[in-house]
């Protein structure tokens, strides 16, 4: 069966799919995105993205494309025609279509739906053994808390990191702050058993998956602080993870060459990559 795509309010071959030239999110990432997981065919934490899109949405004046309800719609007819189970949903609203100009009056938005296949099972053999990262300069726009289709210096610094051998970047500020990945959340787990992860400022994306990492720490009585750390106190750190929507917590036992801890993935590590597992089984029935 051909995969399909939605592309502006026709459900068409994805061989087949195509925006206008003139297309803002094309000519300025004039646009916002939204990768989902998709588990047993049913859309996981849903609301959360939905309404992280509407908030970006808002923060860049752009219409929403359809109601939240109508986008949840289109969403499922997507994956059920694709027949997908186990997959990635990708959904992408620009401001629309125009002749080329830096400023454009109110446009009717562009919306772009894709789903493909992924392999959420391989990321169990990750868990047991843990990932590297390095580390990189944080040369990103001042606005990394909206989730934009601008991420060319992310490009580059996940590349720079595959180039290296690692799976991930962290991007670091001047002064030695670690913001966040490439594609991930950051954290560590302090000497004394806390959970810290940067705060949430214009420099941090609200990560859905970073949300619930510290609803189900709180609810497991593991202390959380939302601060920065540096890349030395990473190192040294007991423990270190990232997550996201595709990893969705992974153990990190390198930092730029240098063993996290003894090496091996934490206790507190992996009790969260449980408790988010547990969280896909409960709304999707679905377990690796």
């Amino acid at each position: 069966m051909p995969r399909l795509a939605y592309v502006d309010g026709q459900f068409v071959p994805l061989a087949a799919a195509a925006v206008n030239v003139e297309d803002r999110g094309l000519q300025f990432a004039d646009s916002v995105y939204e990768v989902v997981a998709v588990f047993n065919g049913r859309l996981f934490d849903w609301d959360g993205h939905a309404a992280r899109l509407a908030r970006n949405l808002a923060a860049l004046a752009i219409a929403p494309p359809m109601a939240d309800a109508a986008l949840a719609r289109v969403a499922r007819r997507l994956i059920a025609a694709n027949r997908a189970t186990e997959a990635i949903l990708y959904l992408q609203v620009t401001r629309g279509v125009a002749r080329r100009d830096h400023v454009a009056a109110a446009l009717r938005p562009t919306l772009v739906m894709t789903v493909r296949p992924f392999d959420f099972a391989q990321r169990v053999g990750q868990q047991m053994a843990g990932v590297g990262v390095i580390t990189v300069p944080d040369e990103r726009w001042a606005r990394c808390d909206i989730k934009t289709t601008g991420l060319l210096a992310n490009v580059l610094a996940k590349q720079r990191a595959r180039d290296e051998g690692a799976f991930e970047a962290w991007l670091v500020a001047a002064d030695g702050r670690v913001a966040e990945g490439a594609s991930t959340n950051a954290w560590i787990v302090a000497a004394d058993g806390t959970l810290v992860t940067p705060p949430l400022t214009p420099r941090v994306l609200p990560g859905v998956t970073r949300a619930a990492v510290i609803e189900a720490a709180r609810e497991r009585r593991i202390a959380v602080a939302e601060r920065d750390f540096t890349v030395a106190e990473a190192q040294a750190a007991c423990e270190a993870l990232i997550t996201s929507t595709t990893v969705p917590v992974l153990p990190v036992v390198r930092i730029d060459g240098a063993t996290v801890g003894d090496g091996r993935p934490g206790p507190i590590t992996t009790q969260l990559a449980a408790a988010v597992w547990d969280r896909v089984a409960v709304q999707t029935g679905y377990r690796p």
